[in-house]
């Protein structure tokens, strides 16, 4: 079930917090400064020294290392690259559905390590701000990066980015009437 919620990541009540990060994990703007503020500069050298002992110090895109937060809530943290250094545009590139579907790879990977340890997650706006990516192409980004990790079995990252730069490579490129416009579910009414 996917759930639209407006604010704060730090106001959402979940087994994990996922943070678009760069691939050293430098925590150092956006939704990774706001995260290690509340969190404490620890959570950073946790992300660093997996990204160096899970990737050999640089993430790329389409990976993910998931930590623990050293708090309650959330228990874990996922960082996801959605560029390789900090503030750079990947407004034209496909980084969020990669970032996005990692994600979602690195719950499958704590799960199957542990049984039932993440069973909800909170994602903001993968690239929607640091990474100039407009709203709704974030949005349609996500989505596709979470169809198709759900509609496939990813044994590790690599095939995981094989995959969805196949699926969706020549997306810009398609005639506007074959393209296959990916659309979130609308957004829970307020009740009054």
């Amino acid at each position: 079930m996917v759930d639209i919620a407006p604010g704060s990541i730090i106001d959402q009540r979940v087994d994990a917090w996922v943070s678009p990060t760069n691939a050293r994990g430098r925590m150092d703007g956006g939704v990774d400064a706001v995260i290690k503020s509340h969190l404490g500069a620890g959570i950073q050298l946790r992300v660093q020294r997996a990204i160096r002992d899970e990737f050999g110090g640089s993430l790329p895109i389409g990976s993910a290392v998931c930590v623990p937060s050293g708090a309650a809530n959330p228990k874990f943290l996922i960082s996801t690259p959605t560029m390789k250094q900090s503030a750079q545009n990947v407004r034209e590139t496909l980084n969020v559905a990669l970032a996005c579907a990692a994600a979602f790879q690195a719950i499958h990977l704590r799960n199957a390590r542990e049984s039932g340890s993440i069973g909800s997650v909170a994602l903001v706006g993968m690239g929607a701000a640091t990474g100039r990516v407009p709203p709704q192409m974030c949005a349609n980004l996500m989505w596709a990066g979470y169809t198709l990790f759900n509609e496939c079995s990813f044994p590790d990252y690599d095939e995981l980015r094989t995959t969805i730069c196949g699926q969706l490579h020549d997306i810009e490129s398609r005639p506007q009437t074959d393209r296959v416009r990916i659309v979130p579910p609308p957004r829970p009414r307020s009740r009054r």
